[in-house]
């Protein structure tokens, strides 16, 4: 009986599958465990790569490109097994970095998902931007990570090898229960890619169950593959996405303050572009809040909102102002969330 499913997303990601599936496929696949390439309608080699490859490979094909939470929701809809890994296909696995995710999960019934210990693939000493030791967020919506607060990432000197719930776990190497993934309906199409994840995280939270660090596996990620973090489009994914996560999550009591003053800061930093002359970059933030404003209706559900102190992982101070008027660009220097 297939026990876990390991779900790659893949859209003319060849040069990917090469170097990352092999080991994937080695250090994963068993009698309780499945590899599964979901292909977003790519047009390289990628599917005659694996099918030549890779016959114990499962291949799910879609027509064309769904994003990542397109992708996602279309193929995990096909997985029955009590448990998905979501993972890139730019994580190279090592071998026994499934067993404690899963063991963890076995142990843990109301955590709803949870991630490994995500390090750099071409620093290997260092934790890797997107992920790190677990994700937090403050409490102005801003999510950061142990390991990596803006643009400050930390070296691994075996400081976060411990298991605790966090906030937010990696859509780079997410292990989630199938069945509550389906139940609250997935990823987010509208957000298409990223901050889909912690959505969906936030979701769970919010219906009642934990995220989980789990330091004891780990996992290493290229990182950056699709978009850099300063392209005018990855910057309007992450400017609405993260309105819209807010607008559909925030408590009653917290919102109007923390969207408003999100919007304020937001134009501050278009303002801080124009001056850079960066006009792609602010006009990015401008048509981000325009679509923010097309998608929210009907997205907020009043009535199943958590209060932030009930939640893991939410830092109650602003990561803004520690960061840049205080100087605390790493995890310790914190107070302890």
């Amino acid at each position: 009986m297939i026990k876990t499913s390991v779900v790659i997303l893949n859209w003319n990601g060849e040069r990917f599958l090469r170097n990352f599936l092999p080991a994937v496929v080695k250090n994963t696949v068993n009698d309780e465990t499945e590899v599964v390439v979901a292909d977003n309608g790519s047009a390289d080699g990628s599917l005659a790569y694996v099918e030549r490859n890779f016959p114990q490979v499962r291949v799910i094909k879609f027509d064309k490109n769904y994003g990542f939470t397109g992708g996602y929701n279309r193929a995990i809809a096909q997985i029955n097994s009590p448990y998905t890994v979501l993972l890139n296909s730019d994580v190279d696995v090592p071998a026994g970095w499934l067993a404690p995710l899963v063991a963890h999960m076995d142990a843990t019934p109301n955590v709803g998902a949870c991630m490994p210990k995500i390090r750099s693939f071409s620093q290997p000493q260092n934790f890797e931007y997107a992920g790190a030791a677990g994700g937090f967020i403050d409490v102005l919506g801003y999510p950061f990570c142990r390991g990596r607060i803006l643009g400050t990432v930390e070296a691994d000197k075996n400081q976060y090898n411990d298991t605790r719930n966090i906030f937010w776990a990696t859509g780079a190497c997410m292990l989630v229960r199938t069945a509550l993934y389906k139940a609250l309906g997935g990823l987010d199409n509208d957000f298409f890619a990223h901050m889909e994840e912690i959505d969906l995280c936030w979701r769970m939270q919010n219906a009642g169950y934990k995220i989980a660090y789990v330091g004891g596996s780990e996992v290493f990620h290229v990182g950056g593959g699709t978009l850099p973090n300063n392209n005018p489009r990855k910057l309007f994914y992450n400017y609405r996405n993260n309105l819209l996560m807010l607008h559909k999550n925030l408590p009653r009591g917290r919102y109007s303050a923390v969207i408003t003053f999100r919007i304020l800061l937001d134009w501050a930093s278009a303002f801080m572009f124009l001056l850079q002359l960066k006009f792609k970059n602010a006009a990015a933030v401008f048509s981000a809040h325009a679509d923010f404003l097309r998608l929210k209706k009907g997205k907020r559900d009043k009535n199943k909102l958590s209060e932030m102190q009930d939640l893991q992982g939410v830092y109650k101070g602003s990561i803004l102002l520690n960061y840049f008027l205080l100087g605390k660009k790493t995890f310790d220097k914190l107070q302890k969330i």
